[in-house]
C-alpha cells in the first residue's frame, strides 16, 4: 500500500475553501482531514469525485501552490 504525504503550501483551510469553489458538490464532511490520515480524505474524495488518489493528490497541491481562485 502507498502511503500518502501531502506537500502543501497554503494551509488546509485554504486549500478545502478552493476545492469547495472548484467542485460545489464537495461538503466540508468529504473534505474533513487530519494530518497523518491522508488515505482517509482520498478514499472519500476517490468516490466522490470518480478520480485516482494520485489524481486527486495532485489536484489538492496544485490548488495548494496556487494563490489565486481555483480553476
Amino acid at each position: 500500500m502507498k502511503a500518502y504525504h501531502f506537500k502543501l503550501e497554503d494551509s488546509w483551510i485554504e486549500v478545502k475553501e478552493k476545492m469547495k469553489e472548484n467542485n460545489i458538490e464537495l461538503t466540508d464532511e468529504d473534505l474533513e482531514y487530519e494530518p497523518g490520515k491522508e488515505e482517509e480524505l482520498l478514499e472519500r474524495l476517490q468516490n466522490k469525485l470518480n478520480k485516482s488518489k494520485e489524481s486527486i493528490q495532485e489536484l489538492l497541491e496544485s490548488i495548494s501552490a496556487n494563490k489565486s481562485r481555483a480553476s
